[in-house]
């Protein structure tokens, strides 16, 4: 099978590369090796935002605004190919301490954040209020942005594992998935964090690994918790139905989505304690999911640098939502020879 863009891995990452080469009118055919979307992009929180962006570099914060930016006309785009609703919402988030509230002011002042240090809702405490702070419902975003890839014309091959990439002369010549050639004039690696084990033929030496995270989820009445909560890593995620996520652990078990009983329970009570109406419930639900880990969140979008035709976009750690879009658009203008907004050195593997 021939295309301008081979692209590996169907998460929200490969979506939405996807999206933006086929709107500029490329052949792109998308292999995932399970079900579109379904591992990390579907496990996850979906608040857009850096946790505690203080305490982050310059290419993580830099990175995550450029997509912010992008954000809203990304999803109408989305909502002209389908039908889902991704519950894309501005909720404000709550951090509560312990934290740096002086390096967290200065932060927001020196980045035009708008910020208080207050109670913005009867019922919680007070903390250092961020009222722009939006999130999507992860499941429902790849689900529309899986719709609108195929609207489109991407051609989605799940349950199909890339075994090989076979390249010679600084150039990829195929690929080998389910025991058949694929071809293509470019490739694009998307495959977060199954991406080391492809990577292990090609790029060696790469701080790329999963990292394990654990999420709980309640039923409450809709309006229950006003705004997303965060404290000491941990955040509360209110969906507009009631629904409230608690997340997320960050454990280095390598590729087991296994939930440990005592991690739950670790989890449950610390979601108590944070806002204390989970105290009395039961999770309806849990769940694991591996993100891609790399080094401070930095992720990598730019050429091989071994393999002329071999783009890479991966690597986005916690913040794979987030910076979709921005990294899509980025990696588009890499390849079509332009000059990116932001300095791609960061970024280059």
């Amino acid at each position: 099978m021939l295309s301008d863009f081979i692209i590996i891995g169907g998460g929200i990452s490969g979506l939405a590369t996807a999206f933006k080469l086929r709107s500029e009118g490329a052949a792109v055919t998308l292999l995932e090796r399970n079900e579109i979307g379904r591992e990390s992009s579907w496990a996850g929180g979906g608040i857009l935002y850096p946790l505690l962006p203080w305490d982050y570099t310059d290419p993580v914060n830099l990175l995550t605004r450029h997509s912010l930016d992008l954000y809203p006309q990304w999803i109408a785009d989305i909502a002209e190919h389908s039908a889902t609703d991704p519950e894309y919402r501005t909720t404000g988030m709550l951090v509560l301490p312990q934290f740096d509230l002086p390096k967290a002011r200065a932060w927001c002042e020196a980045n035009n954040t708008p910020y208080s240090h207050t109670q913005p809702f009867p019922g919680l405490p007070q903390g250092l209020w961020l009222p722009n702070v939006t999130q999507v419902r992860n499941p429902r975003l790849v689900r529309a942005l899986r719709e609108a890839c195929q609207n489109i014309g991407v051609k989605l091959h799940e349950n199909t594992t890339v075994n090989h990439i076979y390249g010679a002369q600084e150039h990829v010549s195929h690929l080998i998935a389910n025991g058949q050639e694929w071809h293509a004039e470019q490739y694009i690696l998307c495959s977060g964090a199954w991406s080391s084990k492809l990577l292990d033929n090609i790029l060696p030496q790469r701080d790329l690994k999963p990292m394990r995270g654990q999420m709980l989820l309640y039923k409450t009445e809709a309006g229950a918790l006003p705004t997303i909560l965060y404290q000491n890593s941990l955040y509360l995620i209110p969906r507009q139905d009631g629904h409230i996520l608690a997340g997320s652990t960050v454990e280095d078990a390598g590729f087991d989505k296994s939930s440990p009983p005592e991690t739950l329970s670790w989890l449950a009570r610390r979601s108590g304690e944070i806002f204390p109406l989970l105290a009395d419930l039961q999770p309806i639900h849990h769940w694991a999911g591996l993100r891609p880990g790399s080094r401070d969140n930095i992720p990598l979008i730019s050429r091989h640098p071994g393999l002329q035709n071999m783009w890479l976009n991966l690597g986005h750690f916690r913040y794979g939502v987030t910076m979709a879009p921005g990294s899509a658009d980025l990696l588009a203008q890499l390849i079509a020879g332009e000059k990116p907004p932001l300095n791609m050195m960061p970024y280059q593997a």
